[in-house]
């Protein structure tokens, strides 16, 4: 639960146009890493994972192959 300060805060800050502009900026700035010429590059997003996994030191599992005796889609 936030405070009443903090409500009225928020209130305030919903009916700022300037806030609301700055907002937009922000969207418009927002960029995708694993987007290349408006497609998804999965072959970003794995060297990312790799390496993300890499440095948090996190040891990969296994290989389990996946029994398929009854796959329903």
């Amino acid at each position: 639960m936030i405070s009443r300060e903090a409500a009225k805060e928020m209130l305030e800050l919903a009916g700022s146009a300037a806030f609301r502009e700055d907002m937009e900026a922000v969207a418009k700035s927002r960029h995708n890493p694993f987007l290349k010429d408006g497609k998804a590059d999965a072959d970003a997003y794995i060297l990312f994972v790799s390496e993300f996994n890499a440095f948090i030191n996190h040891e990969p599992k296994p290989f389990v192959r996946m029994i398929d005796k009854d796959m329903r889609l």
